[in-house]
């Protein structure tokens, strides 16, 4: 049997980019990504966040780490990987994380926007560079 490991997610920016380089001189950028769903119970909208971590290498995580800050929204394309390791007293601990294969900046909100208010490919002016120039677009 095949497997396949695809995970495609939009979000905000939970904190800044934490840019790090390997020995080898390649770029790792590390942040957190919300991902908020409303839906209805009876008459009552409820909203729920799921909290991801994200890492991303090489030229993107560079330019993560230039134009992104908490906040700003992101759509991520990926792998789900775990991390396992064990603490120095010997507990065993494992986290999941989406390992980033693209970044799509998306366009910041004019401020005072409310959150339901333009939509982010709405016209204005833009003072970071068009997300196309770091990643493929993405079909939404």
């Amino acid at each position: 049997m095949s497997s396949f490991n695809k995970v495609i997610l939009m979000g905000n920016l939970t904190r800044d980019p934490e840019i790090r380089y390997t020995p080898s001189g390649a770029a790792v950028a590390k942040f957190g990504l919300a991902v908020n769903r409303r839906y209805k119970q009876g008459e009552e909208t409820k909203e729920e966040v799921c909290f991801v971590d994200i890492t991303v290498f090489g030229k993107q995580a560079e330019n993560v780490g230039k134009y992104l800050s908490k906040g700003q929204g992101a759509v991520v394309d990926g792998r789900l990987q775990q991390r396992r390791w064990e603490t120095e007293d010997g507990q065993k601990r494992s986290q999941h994380e989406v390992v980033a294969q693209s970044v799509q900046f998306l366009p910041k909100r004019p401020s005072g926007t409310a959150e339901g208010g333009a939509s982010p490919a709405g016209g204005g002016e833009r003072s970071e560079p068009a997300p196309e120039e770091f990643g493929e677009e993405m079909p939404f």
